[in-house]
């Protein structure tokens, strides 16, 4: 069980032979790390199915190896446009997980040295168009992790700033928060060869101007995505989790955040995330375990305007109905900003 979304294993994966599994996804959600959050965001589970299978389909269409085997419906599974209504189960071929070994305050990755195939790449990779305000690019210039020459810059950027050229960015996936890494730490961890890294970030260029067109399509701005990898039994590479959807990726509707970006900002504003901003900047290990606040409900109003915004992002992006009743993006994210924005 996840923060998000549940899988249950059909066939376990084996060194050689990948598995077979079930997502299950939830209306739960998460935000900074935290897990799952108070509220629970109706219909979100179907939205984010239906969203991601859209996008797995179009990606086989291009020839790009996926773990997507189709929706379920009445214990079938189905490509997208044979079921008869939003599903909130997907199928999936499953790779192993390979944990690395946590050492104190560091992680050993040595096991992907003797491993070959059949296994989940311990990376996230993030794609950035622009630098909508809340990426965490801003906090790491001024960390100086990251420098404006890593992004194409000469000047600080402002918040909303579109970058002249994509920044493709990796951090760890499999540790207690994500951490950022330089391409040459990510290749050595993952041990990737240089021909694997090129391809994952080519792919990942691929599928991100993918999402850019769609997005496009319905009058959205995609700011950044993440995706993640893995290897099949002959070590091809292969898109695994999700992708396209309004959790994994930043889209903007005339600067207003179309995902849970929208309950981040209203969280930057509690003490419970200030409280755990100070206590990740003293420890980004055990962080959790040392913020005594927890994260208040959301506004009933707030989440209900979020719940439609799920729906409306996969009618919209799949061209069809899945969700009856809900307005359009204009007048949700018209009434969400004034929320937003009312303190």
């Amino acid at each position: 069980m996840g923060s998000v979304k549940d899988l249950t294993v059909i066939e376990k994966p084996l060194k050689n032979k990948s598995g077979r599994g079930r997502f299950i996804f939830s209306d739960r959600y998460s935000v900074f790390d935290w897990g799952e959050m108070p509220d629970h965001i109706p219909n979100k589970g179907k939205s984010l199915c239906v969203s991601a299978a859209y996008f797995f389909e179009k990606l086989k269409s291009m020839g790009i190896k996926t773990h997507y085997l189709g929706l379920v419906e009445d214990n079938k599974t189905k490509k997208l446009s044979e079921i008869k209504r939003p599903a909130d189960t997907m199928e999936v071929k499953i790779v192993r997980v390979l944990k690395p070994l946590q050492k104190g305050s560091t992680f050993d990755y040595s096991i992907y040295k003797t491993e070959n195939n059949n296994f989940l790449i311990p990376l996230e990779v993030i794609y950035r168009k622009s630098l909508p305000k809340g990426s965490s690019v801003f906090k790491r210039l001024e960390e100086g992790s990251l420098k404006l020459e890593d992004l194409g810059l000469k000047e600080m950027p402002l918040p909303g700033q579109t970058l002249h050229k994509p920044f493709l960015d990796v951090s760890t996936k499999l540790e207690e928060s994500d951490r950022y890494l330089s391409w040459e730490e990510a290749q050595k961890i993952a041990h990737l060869s240089n021909n694997e890294l090129e391809e994952i970030r080519k792919i990942t260029l691929l599928i991100n101007e993918l999402i850019g067109q769609e997005a496009n399509k319905i009058g959205l701005k995609y700011e950044d995505g993440k995706i993640e990898f893995g290897f099949d039994e002959e070590r091809n590479l292969i898109v695994v989790d999700v992708l396209g959807t309004l959790d994994e990726c930043r889209f903007t509707f005339e600067g207003m955040p179309v995902s849970k970006e929208i309950a981040r900002l209203y969280y930057r504003k509690t003490n419970w995330f200030k409280e755990l901003a100070e206590v990740k900047k003293r420890d980004s290990i055990n962080w959790k375990e040392k913020v005594n606040l927890f994260p208040p409900p959301l506004p009933a109003r707030l989440k209900e305007l979020i719940s439609m915004a799920y729906c409306a992002f996969s009618n919209e992006m799949s061209k069809k109905e899945w969700f009856k009743d809900i307005p359009s993006m204009r007048e949700l994210l018209e009434e969400t900003s004034k929320i937003i924005n009312s303190d």
